[in-house]
């Protein structure tokens, strides 16, 4: 079997992975059909990866067909069309069969690529241990690209919007107009956001999100302009979708007196310096963490089908799987416009 492997900073080759072996009778095999990959899989190429080890299978969002289950898969059966929960719990557990895979109560939730534990699915097949919480089969009116966004960004970009504490007539900002970043301009908006600011470096992200019907700034002078815009007043809610501390940092800045600062960004600094004062004087709510991506599914599905979000518009390249360590570098410099690779076996 062939997949993406990672071997060290910035190298990422399509070589021969480990089979897939069910894990036990709760276990799926499912064929790969498309994979994505994700602004933190670039975490892992650039080197600030999850593990102290290399040579394993990297990414986990991904949509494929099952071709095996074992006895105790109830919900699936060979021939299904399904997506991949990027994370995946005990499934047994009370917070886990209610789709809370990040508040499993044994300990259990892993996610796909982040290591050796638990290969990831940018390859040809992949197992899903707990199949029946893991997996959902591909709803009528969803595409393929859909249903790739669906394993992951756009379930964090929502889990972040509702961390946000948007209201009707709301002023938003979201910081960072990637992926993840341009679905929560679109959702927030869906929310009854009046206003959404939009923060990015790159110009061409910053008129996509304008496109959407954001108002976008370069995050130099992002904060006067809103100031400006506002009056002094600032955002009712921020959603920061980048990580860096510098990105952080802002957020707490274009956040209201009394606001709400939703970071949904990967961050790996262990020492990050909190800016308590500022926090403390605003009274600001600040809430991070990760998404439980089937969480997210019975709201996000129907509003797919009705054609109320369009996460596909951020895809910005198809491309075979045999030439992912290619679409890494694209991604990573920010090539050609790319910004949401799908790979294709």
């Amino acid at each position: 079997m062939k997949g993406l492997l990672y071997r060290g900073a910035r190298d990422i080759v399509f070589d021969d992975a480990p089979v897939p072996e069910p894990e036990d009778i709760r276990s799926a095999i499912v064929k790969i059909t498309a994979c994505g990959i994700c602004g933190s899989d670039l975490h892992i190429y650039q080197g600030h990866g999850f593990s102290e080890t290399n040579g394993y299978c990297v990414g986990h969002e991904a949509v494929g067909e099952v071709i095996e289950t074992g006895s105790a898969v109830s919900r699936f059966k060979s021939g299904d069309r399904v997506m991949i929960s990027a994370a995946v719990g005990c499934g047994s557990c009370p917070s886990c069969m209610a789709g809370n895979v990040t508040q499993c109560e044994t300990a259990g939730a892993r996610c796909y690529g982040l290591g050796p534990k638990l290969q990831g699915v940018q390859a040809e097949y992949t197992m899903v241990p707990v199949a029946d919480f893991g997996l959902a089969k591909i709803p009528d009116g969803v595409t393929e690209d859909q249903a790739v966004l669906l394993t992951d960004n756009l379930p964090t970009a929502w889990f972040g919007l509702k961390n946000a504490d948007i209201k009707p007539g709301s002023t938003v900002a979201i910081v960072g107009c990637g992926p993840i970043g341009l679905m929560a301009v679109e959702g927030a908006f869906l929310m009854g956001a009046a206003r959404v600011f939009a923060v990015d470096l790159v110009a061409e992200r910053r008129q996509l999100a304008e496109e959407i019907g954001a108002t976008a700034f370069d995050a130099s002078d992002a904060r006067d302009r809103i100031t400006e815009l506002t009056s002094g007043r600032m955002c009712d809610s921020v959603v920061e979708c980048v990580g860096a501390d510098a990105a952080i940092h802002l957020s707490m800045k274009l956040a209201r007196n009394a606001g709400t600062v939703s970071c949904i960004g990967v961050n790996q600094t262990m020492d990050f310096k909190f800016p308590m004062a500022l926090a403390f004087i605003k009274g600001l709510t600040f809430r991070t963490g990760t998404c439980s991506v089937p969480a997210q599914w019975p709201e996000l599905i129907p509003l797919i089908q009705a054609g109320k979000l369009r996460p596909e518009r951020t895809v910005t390249h198809h491309m075979p799987l045999s030439e992912g360590a290619e679409a890494y570098r694209m991604f990573d410099a920010r090539e050609n416009g790319a910004m949401k690779m799908i790979l294709k076996p």
